[in-house]
């Protein structure tokens, strides 16, 4: 995705700190970019529709947590048809080849997709942590809850991503050759600091937060019950209990601990920790490089194409 105007391979943002001519463009890295971006959207695509199709083959009733794989597969398959593929088609073409309203949907859509990909992992992780921490909770319409926060992931990206249809457009970029481009318009020197700053934190920032905060809850919470799964009591040569003796006490299983964190739900948990922490280690390289870029006037244009290409690479074996 281009939160500056024009391609990546040739970077044609206008900046005061000085970038790459204004159609400029480094066609060996072009070919580079389109053959990761292609990588992508076929892992991506096999990936996801492997997945969709064993939950569809499951024959046991779908639990919560397959409704939010689902969904999140569903996501990452429309940031391979949506973000990725007309990347890469962009990157074939080098300019825009469409008319103003296409640009309009098409920069929607690509944000939208990165925002529901990033917003199903935080539902899904709000999920755990009322299924670890408040398990009373799971018992009120569990099933209704799930849907509403599946359908508030989807609307809020949704409307958090409408400004691009305020922001970009079809514009002239060269006045000798009359060349157009899907570019966006900003407010100099401050709004493409301020565009990339409200995507970063968006889509990065505040779901890393509000994942790390899950996260810290729900190992408090396993640590603290695990401490208590023996409790100690007094007593003498109680039979039938099936605890041990230990200095006069009476070492009883507190059962109630054990159920509440069952072992299904630690396999949960582990599964989306290892979801969450792919997605931090994809994305964090690719938003530090943005937000560099746009805050430090003598940034070097070199990191920030070997960047967006391991990150892209980073992607693509993270999908």
């Amino acid at each position: 995705m281009r939160f500056a105007r024009g391609n990546s391979s040739g970077d044609n943002a206008t900046r005061e700190g000085g970038g790459p001519p204004r159609d400029w463009r480094n066609e060996e890295l072009a070919k580079a970019e389109v053959a990761v971006l292609a990588v992508i959207f076929v892992v991506a695509v096999l990936g996801n529709s492997s997945v969709l199709l064993a939950l569809h083959r499951t024959p046991r009733k779908t639990s919560r947590m397959h409704l939010f794989i689902r969904h999140l597969s569903l996501a990452d398959l429309a940031v391979a048809f949506f973000q990725v593929l007309p990347q890469m088609c962009w990157e074939i073409t080098h300019r825009f080849r469409g008319p103003d309203g296409l640009c309009r949907v098409v920069k929607h859509l690509q944000v939208f997709v990165m925002f529901v990909s990033a917003y199903m992992l935080v539902v899904m992780t709000a999920d755990r942590y009322i299924a670890v921490c408040h398990p009373l909770k799971t018992l009120q319409q569990p099933a209704r809850r799930s849907r509403l926060m599946i359908a508030a992931a989807w609307a809020l990206s949704f409307v958090l991503s409408t400004p691009q249809y305020f922001v970009f457009s079809v514009v002239e970029v060269d006045n000798v050759t009359k060349v157009c481009d899907c570019w966006a318009s900003f407010i100099q020197p401050w709004g493409l600091r301020a565009y990339v700053t409200w995507m970063t934190s968006g889509i990065f920032v505040l779901p890393v937060i509000i994942l790390s905060t899950c996260y810290g809850f729900i190992c408090y919470h396993i640590w603290r019950n695990v401490r208590g799964k023996t409790v100690p009591r007094e007593g003498k040569g109680a039979q039938g209990t099936g605890g041990a003796f230990h200095n006069g006490l009476l070492l009883e299983p507190c059962v109630s601990s054990v159920k509440i964190i069952s072992r299904a739900k630690i396999r949960t948990v582990k599964m989306t920790f290892v979801i969450v922490t792919a997605y931090i280690v994809c994305w964090a390289p690719f938003f530090v490089v943005q937000m560099w870029s746009v805050w430090d006037e003598k940034f070097p244009w070199a990191v920030a194409i070997s960047c967006k290409t391991v990150s892209k690479a980073s992607c693509a074996a993270t999908t």
